[in-house]
């Protein structure tokens, strides 16, 4: 018999549609819960949905009275939610209706960057120095236990929005004001190293997947510096010395945080003398469009594999195959699209190995670099050798412009 399972914003973001079709695609029958209005839905979504209730997901009490509603006509057999900022509303839906997955005391170290290092450190687990702070004079004091450089973050964040290093008393009392809407932040000790994740998917606690990617150039700097064209590569081998420490670590991760089933992001730094340092974890997918490149890798499809695992308990086994690379553009100038540059050229010489070109098409507005991990569109490419593909997505970063105007 098909298991019912709801899936909080099927919808969006954008990648939470493939997902949601990755349910239906296992045999699922699929409730979504979403903000969006149904005509705004993504057909890829909309068509994988036996139902639909839309209602503010901001609104915990309209949740549950939807759900409580429904349940007079249709019992659920699970919940899923892959948008970070809505994983404590989904552990409120399982308590209230007694289904299976993260609680809310499970779920809590997922999304809270302090909690989760207690526990980690509490297990062994290198972490950076860090303290919670919730006010000025706490993030003053923070300063002093710590010492520069400092990282700055929100406490409940995602990715590194909002997300600060400081040097010095004076670049803090310049962050200060742009950190006013955050209620809660976690002041960390700065950890100058290669940036990595380890990525899996889980099912009954073991890992049925795993996935690493290494950032070019870590991620602070690609928000930094509006003229950086970020490059992400999905690794092949997951057995080299470099990256290996990194695995235990993730495993290490897992085990002391309890994880069972479905998706999980790790961002994790390889210092220069070869410590790992762990840096935080999401019991989500990656953004970015990863998992796409994860597709690359494998030539399969990550979307249905997590659905088979939260849903069968299982899933293919897929094998990393290439490494696969993303570059994020940028077009110069504002406004507009008006231009791409340096494309063509780049690729009749590297044919199939470019697997997916998404810029934006002339005519189409910027969008806002700082609010957007994808910016003005993406190029993939991929090929077993890891030095063939540096020097492509160096090429493409280097050559290939979209101007504005």
């Amino acid at each position: 018999m098909s298991k019912t399972v709801v899936m909080l914003s099927p919808g969006y973001p954008m990648e939470m549609a493939y997902f949601t079709r990755g349910l239906a695609a296992v045999g699922a029958r699929v409730i979504g819960v979403g903000d969006q209005p149904p005509g705004a839905l993504p057909d890829v979504a909309r068509s994988a949905l036996a139902h639909y209730e839309h209602v503010s997901l901001a609104d915990e009490n309209a949740v549950l009275d939807a759900l409580r509603g429904l349940a007079r006509h249709v019992s659920f057999d699970q919940v899923e939610c892959l948008w970070e900022p809505y994983m404590l509303l989904a552990a409120r839906v399982r308590e209230e209706f007694g289904l299976p997955g993260m609680t809310l005391a499970q779920t809590v170290p997922f999304r809270d960057k302090e909690d989760m290092k207690r526990v980690l450190d509490a297990a062994g687990i290198r972490t950076p120095w860090h303290v919670r702070a919730t006010s000025v004079a706490q993030i003053w004091d923070a300063v002093e236990q710590i010492g520069y450089p400092i990282i700055v973050k929100p406490i409940a964040g995602a990715g590194s929005a909002d997300t600060y290093r400081c040097d010095s008393h004076v670049e803090l009392n310049d962050v200060l004001p742009l950190l006013r809407h955050v209620p809660e932040v976690s002041v960390e000790e700065f950890v100058d190293a290669e940036e990595l994740t380890y990525d899996t998917v889980c099912a009954h606690g073991e890992v049925l997947f795993e996935h690493m990617l290494w950032y070019r150039p870590r991620p602070l700097q690609m928000r930094l510096h509006e003229w950086i064209s970020p490059v992400a590569i999905s690794l092949k081998d997951l057995s080299v010395d470099y990256v290996a420490d990194g695995k235990a670590m993730g495993r290490a991760v897992l085990a002391a945080l309890g994880f069972q089933d479905g998706f999980t992001h790790m961002e994790w730094y390889r210092k220069p003398d070869g410590e790992v340092v762990f840096g935080e974890i999401g019991a989500r997918p990656p953004g970015a469009r990863v998992v796409d490149l994860m597709n690359y890798n494998t030539d399969g499809d990550l979307y249905v594999g997590w659905a088979e695992a939260v849903v069968h308990g299982g899933m293919n086994r897929l094998t990393n195959r290439y490494n696969a690379a993303s570059v994020t553009k940028r077009a110069r100038g504002a406004g507009r699209i008006t231009g791409v540059t340096g494309l063509d050229p780049l690729l009749r010489e590297f044919g199939d190995r470019v697997v997916l070109v998404d810029l934006l098409p002339v005519g189409s507005p910027r969008r806002d670099w700082r609010a957007t991990t994808i910016a003005d569109g993406v190029i993939m490419v991929r090929d077993p050798e890891l030095q063939t593909v540096i020097e492509m997505t160096e090429r493409i970063a280097a050559e290939v412009e979209l101007y504005a105007g």
